[in-house]
């Protein structure tokens, strides 16, 4: 990972489309955002807040922002943040952070996953709470972009366009049951990446013959099966975690029923035994992968996908308390939720061992340590 400069986020900025009228401009759009990037960074939850903040910080914000006007009120925050296409302000910060992303070679680990924001409802205009799906680098700590929907159930069409707006090139995107479709595995070939998809009974007859495939293993012991496997182990909050990773090529008798899918290779079986108090649970997992047989890598990937509750979700409900947003506005909701899948990635990077929380006050506290964060200093 290389840090993105301050000139090129600045330079993304500026080509994003001004949704205002022309007579009614009085302040730059790219200090307006560059604002708003600062304050959900440091905690605000919305225009107010962030607007609250900047008062505090006026003058370090001038000494690389123009601010003909002064700082933007907090109507003209929220104006600006309910007015921008959210598909354009995704991509800006997306080409930004693809730009100081370095390319680490062969199979970067791509997850793709949705979360509800809980209390975004809008019951005045009968709609329910917002579903943004995500695409989160899991080794790199950073969100490539991002597509809201008004229903979870609609992740299979927000999927492919999410795709679109992202390079897979030698990627390994990985993506739970919901995205377990065809026409997605076909797209990620197209690109050129790789997948490993999480298979359910939404395809009840491959499902079926792939479990009976690893029970028929099993009872082999895996003696003379081409099976490859992998067994890690982990302790955290009270539990201990081992996880049985289990890989092998497709095989003929289930060949038939997996006429369509795009690049197939492989099939595999995860095994989790959690024990917590003395009590023992276990999960049993079945995935797809176009990734040849190499059981380390597909346990990496697994893992990868399974990261992104802990590493984006969950962050973002207990460090930015995303599940309290009470924003009405779709495009502001959403424009919101992308500048903290931004906050996310730039703390994560900083190299500090602070704690993200920490890191998010520390970085409100002192502009020093927030201009680390957005790599703003001036040589």
């Amino acid at each position: 990972m290389k840090t993105a400069s301050p000139s090129s986020l600045l330079k993304h900025l500026e080509s994003l489309p001004d949704p205002r009228h022309q007579r009614n401009r009085k302040h730059l759009l790219v200090d307006v955002v560059a604002i708003a990037v600062c304050g959900v960074l440091v905690g605000c939850d919305g225009p107010t807040a962030i607007r609250l903040w900047a008062e505090q910080r006026e003058d370090w914000l001038r000494g690389f922002l123009a601010l003909p006007a002064g700082l933007p009120s907090k109507d003209c925050l929220r104006r600006v943040l309910s007015r921008l296409k959210p598909d354009a302000f995704a991509k800006c910060f997306a080409q930004w952070v693809a730009e100081g992303l370095a390319r680490d070679g062969e199979g970067r680990l791509i997850a793709i996953d949705g979360k509800t924001l809980r209390r975004s409802h809008d019951k005045k205009n009968a709609l329910g709470p917002l579903h943004v799906v995500s695409a989160w680098a899991s080794e790199a700590g950073f969100s490539l972009g991002q597509l809201a929907t008004d229903e979870k159930s609609n992740e299979i069409t927000a999927i492919p366009e999410l795709l679109d707006a992202i390079d897979l090139e030698d990627a390994v995107v990985t993506i739970d049951a919901m995205g377990c479709q065809k026409e997605i595995a076909e797209k990620i070939m197209k690109e050129k990446g790789d997948y490993v998809l999480a298979l359910k009974g939404n395809h009840e007859k491959l499902h079926v013959a792939v479990i009976e495939h690893f029970v028929a293993l099993h009872e082999r012991s895996l003696e003379g099966t081409g099976c490859r496997r992998r067994q890690t182990q982990g302790k955290g909050h009270g539990r201990v975690e081992r996880r049985e990773y289990y890989q092998t090529p497709l095989p003929d008798s289930i060949k038939p029923l997996a006429a369509g899918w795009k690049g197939l290779k492989t099939i595999g079986q995860v095994v989790s035994i959690t024990e917590r108090d003395g009590k023992e649970t276990s999960e049993v997992r079945y995935y797809l992968s176009s990734l040849s047989p190499g059981v380390k890598r597909f346990a990496e990937a697994v893992r990868g996908h399974w990261a992104i509750e802990n590493s984006l979700h969950w962050v973002l409900d207990v460090t930015f308390r995303e599940d309290e947003s009470r924003s009405r506005d779709r495009r502001l909701a959403e424009n919101l939720a992308a500048l903290r899948r931004l906050a996310i990635g730039l703390l994560k990077q900083h190299p500090s061992k602070h704690s993200l929380k920490s890191k998010q006050r520390i970085a409100g506290w002192n502009v020093d340590f927030l201009a680390q964060v957005l790599a703003l200093q001036t040589t």
